[in-house]
């Protein structure tokens, strides 16, 4: 396995950890009668910690950007297929004027 996948998996776990440590905060009040203004600062870092986590894992598991250019060589996704069966052609953007004009 990727270390990326085993860092999101352990920030999956971590939110999960602080979502039930909030809804049992949350009983507990209910049993004091008290009202619930904020979580504990324990289950905020959690959260914090567990973003971050996940956030780094999603950026860092699926790979390496692909280039936005249709010209460019390693950028395979934009290539047209050889079947033109499914393209169409007759659609709502012909209502649009083309803007010749354009600049990239």
């Amino acid at each position: 396995m990727n270390l990326g996948f085993l860092v999101g998996v352990f920030g999956v776990l971590i939110l999960s950890h602080a979502a039930y440590s909030t809804i049992q905060y949350r009983g507990l009040l209910k049993i004091m009668e008290e009202e619930f203004s904020r979580p504990p600062i324990n289950v905020i870092l959690e959260l914090i910690i567990g973003l971050a986590l996940c956030m780094w894992a999603a950026l860092t598991f699926p790979g390496k950007f692909l280039s936005i250019h249709p010209d460019s060589d390693e950028n395979r996704a934009v290539s047209l297929p050889d079947n033109s069966d499914f393209m169409i052609f007759n659609h709502r953007g012909r209502l649009f004027p083309p803007q010749i004009d354009m600049k990239f």
